[in-house]
């Protein structure tokens, strides 16, 4: 209870701070987007004409959301361009969406125009099924589990990005949130004891580690944080300061990290813990020596996970920078695939340092017997 309060005391304070000076053209929409159910399908016309062509389909929908709900409205969808090769979604009857009311402009008229399909309740409703199998098979500690996820979200989003909006600094912003997922996450899921201890200790020297070489290679490697874009797009932003490219790749790597460096770190401190209580006489080096051994066969596996985790998140970019670049030393020193290297082998590194980090303080803390006194107590 006492994590969990501190938890949304974070949160708060977090979010008031964040939120300080933030600009209030990053939240200006003029125009209104309400979900809708279409009724039935009124009209579809082709137009030939120009390059690519386009399709206009006309449609009666039922507005599901805000103050129109259940006013029966009649909108739009245009099909075409360079997008009609993917074969889009026709709006159809029975179908949910999201329209969005623009008014009249110069030559163009206003009215309700198709936005997309509204997709998102069909993830909600594979989320519960998750909560519910986690809480079926995980018991208080799926609870726990789905917790510390909520409270690391709600960080993201309500302290992390805004403060990022607001012209804060990034590099501390991303370090403060990676201390308070380790701490809220391992001291939630496992208790305030030794082995939660422990992990704490190893992922902080861990992330630290890794922040450091990311520090080191971001001027090493003359990176400029232009890796696309949606890097433009962030320069453009009604920000107070402008937003730091190279910051945004540091937060990035960092945080993608900090999840495999807790994994590791549990695992090896659970590990021994469970050790040391069947065997309480084990030394201080043996503990130290059982630690390097598991995270030896942690670290393999773990490493692969990163590289492939961002290889795929990353897999569109780099097939059509593969079929445009001149040769493979092009491909390998475009930014975009720079930085995703990057990622993998700091991820890697902060693995490798958690590692003998999180045996060390296991020992430590492990090794030493408790005084008699202490034992009655």
């Amino acid at each position: 209870m006492a994590i969990i309060s501190f938890a949304l005391i974070f949160l708060y304070v977090g979010n008031r701070v964040a939120t300080q000076n933030m600009a209030t053209e990053l939240h200006h929409h003029s125009s209104e987007m309400v979900e809708a159910i279409v009724n039935r399908v009124l009209d579809t016309s082709v137009n030939e004409a120009g390059w690519w062509g386009t399709e206009t389909i006309t449609f009666e929908a039922r507005i599901t959301t805000g103050e129109n709900r259940n006013e029966i409205i009649t909108a739009t969808q245009s099909i075409g361009g360079p997008l009609d090769a993917v074969d889009p979604v026709r709006a159809a009857e029975g179908a949910r969406v999201l329209l969005e009311f623009v008014s009249p402009h110069g030559d163009s008229l206003g009215g309700w125009h198709y936005i997309e399909h509204v997709r998102i309740n069909k993830v909600i409703i594979l989320g519960v099924i998750f909560a519910v199998l986690l809480l079926i098979f995980g018991g208080i500690k799926g609870l726990n589990a789905i917790l510390s996820l909520g409270f690391t979200c709600a960080a993201i989003f309500s302290v992390f990005i805004p403060s990022i909006l607001s012209g804060k600094n990034i590099y501390i912003s991303s370090i403060i949130i990676c201390i308070y997922t380790i701490t809220v996450t391992l001291f939630i899921l496992y208790g305030v004891n030794k082995k939660s201890i422990a992990a704490v200790a190893g992922c902080f020297g861990g992330v630290v580690a890794a922040g450091l070489i990311t520090l080191f290679m971001n001027s090493a490697l003359a990176l400029t944080g232009w890796i696309g874009s949606e890097s433009l797009h962030l320069l453009n932003l009604p920000t107070e300061n402008p937003i730091d490219l190279r910051a945004i790749v540091f937060a990035g790597i960092i945080i993608g990290a900090v999840g495999a460096i807790m994994d590791v770190a549990v695992s090896i401190s659970s590990a021994l813990s469970e050790l040391k209580a069947q065997a309480p006489d084990l030394s201080f080096s043996s503990l130290f020596k059982s630690g390097i051994n598991i995270g030896k066969d942690i670290m393999g596996s773990m490493t692969n996970t990163l590289v492939l985790a961002y290889i795929g998140s990353s897999l569109t970019i780099i097939l059509l920078l593969t079929v445009n670049v001149t040769s493979l030393m092009d491909l390998l020193n475009r930014e975009l695939v720079i930085v995703e290297i990057l990622k993998a082998l700091v991820g890697s590194l902060g693995i490798l340092l958690t590692m003998p980090l999180t045996a060390l303080i296991c020992a430590v803390l492990y090794s030493r017997n408790p005084k008699p006194e202490e034992s009655e107590i």
